[in-house]
């Protein structure tokens, strides 16, 4: 299986999977660190509120091709050999896992700025959603995104 960005089931893939994937790179030899961000549901809002669950939808088609283009983008810099974002979706208790950045690198400053644009650029261009729902009962949806 090659290693690709995209929309998965909750639970569809793990991190062990995504490491495997990425160690049979014909450019491993190249690698000298592998970076991995692990973006968990939170249990409070941005303003403090307490957060029961999460929901998590996308519009597959485009989440799919946003996330595979900021993940090839992000190859064509100096140094990175290989990156995948693999979000999501479904409903989600507070601390399970919602997305898995991974960079593999030369160096390990390529990964870490590597990686930080990776996450901004899903939580802007990819066409995903998130619905909390409260303690309180109330929910709503909320999105960064530019893909509405």
């Amino acid at each position: 299986m090659v290693l690709k960005s995209g929309v998965f089931e909750k639970e569809e893939i793990s991190l062990q999977d995504l490491i495997s994937m990425l160690k049979k790179n014909p450019e491993i030899s190249k690698v000298g660190g592998i970076g991995i961000f692990i973006g968990i549901t939170r249990g409070f809002t941005k303003t403090g509120e307490k957060v029961k669950k999460l929901e998590i939808e996308s519009f597959d088609e485009k989440a799919n091709i946003d996330l595979q283009k900021i993940s090839d983008d992000l190859k064509d810099k100096e140094g990175v050999i290989d990156v995948a974002i693999c979000h999501f979706k479904g409903e989600f208790d507070i601390g399970d896992d919602l997305v898995y950045c991974i960079v593999a690198a030369s160096h390990r400053q390529d990964i870490f700025s590597t990686l930080q644009e990776a996450i901004e650029g899903y939580k802007k261009e990819a066409a995903l959603w998130k619905k909390e729902y409260l303690k309180s009962g109330e929910s709503y949806w909320i999105s960064e995104s530019k893909s509405h």
